[in-house]
């Protein structure tokens, strides 16, 4: 009777993990794998600590991610051996970086407002959005390529979904609060100058 008790306390725990490890767990999409992640985030806070992860639940939002612990800076035998790490870190390009700081400020505005909880946004939105930032030369049918570029990387990462049967709408996932905090927007001002900046003098090298 015990190992049965243990093999569905297992299997339950594995039915839990093994979608975090694919990606963003969410309430509204899944809402019974939510409500078991709630009554067993003990076990697997646990589970997957010992691989070097960490769980992150967001209960107002409704989501839950597995993120890399940080890299001990003390303590540390030189030469220790480092724990493998499972989620890759991406280095992501200039472009994108900007959309997603974009993205986050138009999350807050939108928040702010009191509104619906589903921030929809079509492609001719992000475009207007990126436009302030490019040359006024930039040539239009290049610049929805490159914006339908940025948008399908983003949305490989996670931070965003095209709609189905509207591939130029996307929802913004509010998982993209949690990676660009409170903080980093209070700084938004100045690193949009950087942006521009930065953006005019790769237009003039061309």
């Amino acid at each position: 009777m015990h190992s049965t008790e243990e093999a569905r306390a297992a299997t339950e725990l594995s039915a839990l993990v093994v979608p975090l490890l694919k990606g963003v767990l969410y309430r509204d999409q899944d809402a019974a794998l939510w409500s078991g992640l709630l009554g067993l985030q003990t076990q697997v806070r646990d589970y997957v600590g010992v691989l070097g992860l960490e769980l992150s639940i967001d209960e107002a939002e409704g989501y839950a991610f597995l993120r890399s612990r940080p890299d001990p800076q003390d303590g540390t035998a030189p030469g220790a051996p480092k724990t493998p790490r499972l989620i890759v870190r991406r280095p992501l390009t200039f472009q994108v970086s900007l959309l997603l700081a974009l993205l986050r400020k138009k999350l807050a505005e939108f928040d702010a407002g009191g509104g619906d909880t589903r921030l929809v946004l079509s492609r001719d939105q992000v475009a207007e959005m990126l436009r302030v930032f490019l040359p006024e030369s930039s040539n239009e049918a290049r610049l929805i390529d490159q914006v339908d570029a940025q948008i399908n990387r983003v949305a490989d990462l996670g931070f965003v979904r095209r709609l189905r049967g509207q591939d130029d709408m996307i929802e913004v996932q509010r998982i993209l609060k949690a990676f660009v905090d409170a903080q980093w927007l209070a700084q938004f001002d100045e690193r949009l100058a950087a942006y521009r900046t930065q953006l005019q003098a790769s237009s003039d090298e061309e």
